[in-house]
């Protein structure tokens, strides 16, 4: 989250800072170490509060503008996870009067759900350090069944210590991210710092010399990204399996793997789509090895000129999100570089992993402001910051697919178009679409939307 803010405001306007950044990671680190001693009970309630506060007030807004769209998957998880950080919120404000278990219990359960999902992530993908994945995944698992059995710590001690564990990561990617920012060169992207190249996804972040001829701001024509689900793409595909189908890949009748794909269109004359120059083979075996992310599965790639192409050689998308806030200039000068290599490896270098690279490079800075410790507040306080970056951690630990491009490019669509937005106005707009759908339309005729969509299925 800490990561995606930054990137979002530009390095310019914390550069010459970065020593406050430095400093509160120090201070977070300090924070999460006494939270995880227990050094003192005040501290901790505190602590629960604002975090309870915040999950309960994110969960609330995100589930006031989920109840607010239209029907459909998109709908479905939004709701799921509005639920979610309000249930979350609720136990945390409710700790005073809970015991150590009730608290306990649904951590350890995201504890180890996330562990075993990156553990066999980790394994089946086998990315860069995937072994030391494993070993965090298997970390998670421990402190999961620690949790459960309230061994060696008793259960009203298990959940400050995690918690501050969680806080003192957080301290530790500031203090990293403000010593970075200090020698980052004025003509290089923030995606070029270590933080950001685990995977070398960034390898192509552009470095412009000299002041951006347009720099990043809300334009005339969108940015738009267009996503072929899996299951949308499957011929015949077997009953559906709601997470899998959407973010990992759809079996048809004939055991097919359909892993749908994505693309980004900026028109008239960019067009970014990544297509293996010869099919894979997507079934059974041949499919799961394929996975790995390794330079054995490296393959020659292809470059669709056109989204027309596209439909000729395939079927339409089915969902597309428009972004009207961006720059043109980092996005034709990530493209410029990518493209100069075709090579396409169906877990590190996809469709899917292209596009969201795109966007990041393109949206960098896109929130610069002359107050940017404000804007970094807000941001923080956000649902859909929130949401994007778990999107970027499972990305991490796994790979990008359509399903995560099409969640991550609406939240950020959410985020840059309405950059002040606030609570009150998001409150505001449900309300009103309360009323309009109460009343019958004039004439007959259903009223028309203010603005433009983020998100329109096709």
């Amino acid at each position: 989250m800490l990561k995606l803010a930054f990137l979002l405001i530009g390095p310019r306007a914390f550069r010459s800072h970065w020593y406050v950044i430095a400093l509160l990671g120090l201070l977070s680190m300090g924070l999460g170490l006494a939270l995880a001693l227990n050094a003192s009970v005040g501290l901790t309630q505190v602590i629960y509060s604002f975090l309870g506060l915040v999950f309960t007030a994110a969960g609330a807004v995100s589930l006031l503008m989920a109840l607010s769209a239209s029907l459909g998957a998109n709908r479905r998880f939004a709701l799921a996870r509005s639920v979610l950080a309000i249930l979350a919120g609720g136990l945390l404000l409710a700790s005073p009067l809970l015991n150590g278990w009730a608290l306990a219990l649904p951590l350890a359960i995201v504890l180890a759900l996330d562990g075993a999902n990156r553990a066999a992530a980790a394994a089946v993908f086998r990315v860069r350090n995937w072994r030391l994945l494993i070993l965090c995944g298997l970390a998670e698992l421990a402190l999961a069944a620690m949790m459960m059995t309230e061994w060696p710590l008793p259960s009203d001690r298990n959940t400050p210590l995690c918690i501050g564990l969680f806080i003192g990561l957080s301290g530790w990617l500031l203090l990293r991210l403000g010593v970075l920012l200090r020698n980052l060169e004025d003509e290089a992207a923030i995606l070029n710092l270590p933080i950001f190249s685990g995977r070398g996804w960034y390898d192509n972040a552009p470095v412009l010399v000299g002041d951006s001829p347009e720099p990043a701001g809300r334009h005339d024509r969108p940015l738009v990204v267009r996503v072929w689900t899996p299951v949308a793409s499957a011929t015949a595909p077997l009953d559906r399996r709601l997470v899998i189908d959407r973010y990992i890949a759809a079996i048809d009748r004939n055991g097919v793997v359909s892993t749908g794909h994505s693309a980004l269109e900026l028109a008239p004359d960019l067009y970014i789509s990544h297509y293996p120059a010869n099919e894979i083979d997507q079934s059974g075996v041949s499919f799961v090895t394929a996975l790995r992310s390794g330079a054995e599965n490296d393959v020659p790639g292809r470059f669709l000129p056109s989204y027309e192409e596209e439909i000729a050689d395939w079927c339409p998308a089915d969902s597309t999100v428009e972004l009207w806030t961006y720059d043109r200039w980092r996005l034709r000068a990530f493209w410029a570089g990518y493209r100069q290599d075709s090579t396409y490896n169906l877990s590190n270098r996809n469709c899917s992993v292209v596009v969201a690279a795109a966007l990041d490079a393109t949206l960098e800075g896109a929130l610069a402001s002359r107050f940017p410790w404000v804007r970094l507040l807000r941001l923080l306080m956000d649902p859909d910051i929130w949401v994007a970056s778990l999107i970027r951690s499972r990305a991490d630990a796994m790979s990008w697919t359509p399903g995560f491009v099409l969640d991550y490019a609406a939240a950020l669509a959410r985020v840059v178009d309405r950059p002040d937005r606030s609570w009150r106005h998001g409150l505001g707009d449900f309300l009103g679409q309360l009323r309009s759908t109460a009343r019958p339309p004039e004439g007959g005729l259903d009223g028309g939307m203010d603005g433009r969509p983020d998100t329109q299925p096709s």
